[in-house]
């Protein structure tokens, strides 16, 4: 089942685990599955990959200062194709096996294979990504991005680059959710991962790609 909403009940989230939400924004094509995984597996997964990903704090080196970035991540993908952003180039790990059965979930959500996703840790809530596109050119033009959320529900933050016109859009990612952005949504919008002082419970976010080889 697929329900179309609007910014102002995106909040309004169903209990079935194969409705589809449609998010109507211009430019952009987003689809929320706000119980795309049983709470059970859920936990599992978070458990299973807070302890087996190799976590890392990497570097960034802005205006000659080194700022480590404010959470954990780690490059998951098939093959050793590397992938960059904002100065940094991540070589890829292999995907752990338990993650087999969310890729074939996803697989099926999406209609398309993935070959590598960017595992993010977020301990708490003073850790963050900021205003970003997925818009690298190993990503193709109009990219699928799905991004699985696992553990404390964090605030996903969406501005559109250039039409200031527009609110910021706000939406609630839950334990279990799949947000597929796809389409032009990564030209035409930024997204980000505010802080948030008041959340003190870890978040694993995983948003699937397919990188060009």
């Amino acid at each position: 089942m697929v329900r179309i909403v609007t910014q102002n009940s995106l909040f309004d989230l169903p209990d079935s685990n194969d409705e589809a939400i449609q998010i109507a924004l211009p430019n952009a094509s987003l689809t929320l599955y706000p119980n795309a995984f049983p709470v059970a597996q859920a936990d599992s997964l978070f458990l299973q990959l807070q302890a087996d990903i190799p976590w890392s704090q990497d570097v960034l080196r802005i205006a000659g200062r080194q700022i480590n970035i404010p959470r954990l991540q780690c490059l998951l993908g098939e093959g050793a194709t590397p992938y960059s952003y904002s100065g940094l180039s991540l070589t890829p790990v292999a995907f752990p096996s338990v993650l087999d059965e969310m890729r074939a979930r996803l697989s099926q959500l999406c209609g398309q294979e993935f070959n590598a996703a960017l595992a993010n840790l977020y301990r708490d809530g003073h850790d963050s990504v900021d205003w970003h596109s997925d818009d690298e050119a190993s990503l193709g033009e109009n990219p699928m991005i799905a991004s699985v959320s696992l553990g404390e529900t964090r605030l996903f933050e969406l501005r559109h680059r250039s039409d200031k016109s527009l609110a910021v859009q706000k939406i609630a990612l839950t334990h279990g959710s799949v947000l597929v952005m796809a389409g032009r949504t990564q030209r035409y919008w930024e997204h980000r991962v505010p802080k948030d002082p008041k959340t003190v419970l870890p978040r694993i976010n995983l948003t699937f790609r397919h990188l060009i080889q």
